[in-house]
């Protein structure tokens, strides 16, 4: 059997035991409709609530601050929306930064279309945004400032706390976009300040189809969804209850093994950070000091796509990416890169390797004798990468 070096933990993260283990009543034993009331909906009720308060526990909020949805990207598009919609008749001006995820991107380009205007803060060369730059871009009809925790291209971790205190200075509603952040580095929201912070389960070893957004109690949120009434009349829908419990089962377990994970990962990460840079041309990319424990991120000088270097990395065994899940095979340059300022072509040979903490050294000795060696078949054959 072919021994497999899974690295692309930011796309999406194996399931972990615990929370499989979790589910699996849930599908045969537990699976009644948490809004019946006889006993098969009342005891699925009391795992969605059990599950509520574990993921609220998890970040800091209160139980009734959190709202179940179908992963990060309805969660940050809920956010947005949401906050626009509370906020419409105070102005119609939304702060965001040029590295965010397309899901909050995307979602800024439809209400751009509505009348909103949208100023994008460029972020400096290691991916970080300061709360002068935020001072700055904020006007008297801003109504909403959204800035992710930490970015899944490059692994820079934002200063949220200082950022969301600039925006509360002048009663604008912040949001973070927190899912490459949930389970990976301490989360509270009451010391952060945030109103609203998007989780995604998949990201830290849950089930795909189901995420988190958390709202503060001071902002109830718009009705999103409409329908039966569920998660209190905003976000309508049966609840995947098995998926819900997966999520819990999985940030649970996160957060508590949170220091020992970080310790793990950080070796793993600057040891393959290390031996990479020694391969001619190559540039780490991101912020040095202040990034995702389990995450490396590299340019290559001259390079070109980085989907040949991938699928070089796939014939040996090793799965990585050039950049987001979501454009895993584009030949287009990562807009974060760009937005930091490296040129397309230099940015189109980006290489993200992320770890988990089920990856070992043994693997990252295997990545560091293997990348160089691919690296430099890969220039021989198509010329400078």
């Amino acid at each position: 059997m072919k021994e497999i070096i899974y690295a692309d933990n930011s796309a999406t993260t194996v399931v972990s035991e615990k929370s499989l283990a979790a589910m699996l009543p849930c599908f045969r034993d537990n699976y009644g409709n948490p809004s019946a009331i006889y006993a098969y909906g009342q005891d699925a009720k009391k795992l969605l609530e059990d599950s509520r308060r574990t993921v609220a526990k998890a970040i800091g909020a209160l139980n009734n601050e959190i709202y179940f949805t179908s992963g990060g990207t309805e969660s940050d598009n809920w956010a947005i929306i949401s906050a626009c919609e509370l906020k419409n008749k105070t102005g119609g001006h939304i702060i965001s930064t040029a590295i965010e995820h397309n899901a909050v991107l995307r979602t800024l380009e439809k209400l751009k279309g509505k009348g909103y205007e949208i100023t994008l803060l460029k972020p400096d060369k290691n991916g970080q945004i300061t709360p002068e730059q935020l001072e700055n871009a904020i006007r008297k009809d801003t109504v909403l400032v959204s800035v992710m925790m930490a970015n899944n291209v490059v692994g820079t971790i934002l200063p949220i706390k200082d950022l969301c205190e600039t925006a509360h200075k002048h009663r604008i509603v912040f949001h973070t976009d927190a899912v490459q952040a949930a389970a990976h580095i301490p989360i509270d929201v009451r010391s952060l300040g945030v109103d609203l912070l998007s989780m995604s389960a998949h990201k830290f070893h849950g089930p795909k189809g189901v995420g988190a957004l958390f709202v503060k109690l001071a902002l109830k949120p718009a009705a999103y969804i409409t329908g039966g009434g569920q998660e209190k009349g905003y976000r309508s829908g049966t609840e995947n209850v098995p998926g819900i419990v997966g999520m819990a089962a999985a940030i649970e377990e996160g957060v508590e093994n949170l220091q020992n994970n970080t310790r793990h990962l950080t070796v793993l990460r600057d040891k393959l950070i290390e031996h990479t840079l020694k391969i001619p041309g190559t540039c780490l990319t991101g912020d040095p000091d202040k990034r995702l424990p389990g995450h490396a991120s590299f340019v290559f000088d001259g390079g070109k796509n980085g989907v040949h270097l991938i699928n070089m990395l796939n014939e040996a065994d090793i799965y990585a990416s050039s950049g987001s899940a979501c454009s895993a095979s584009s030949t287009e340059a990562p807009h974060v890169l760009t937005a930091m300022g490296y040129d397309p072509k230099i940015a189109q040979s980006a290489l993200r390797i992320s770890l988990s903490h089920y990856n070992t050294e043994k693997e990252i000795d295997t990545i560091n004798k293997k990348l160089p060696l691919l690296v430099a078949e890969l220039r021989q054959r198509k010329g400078q990468y």
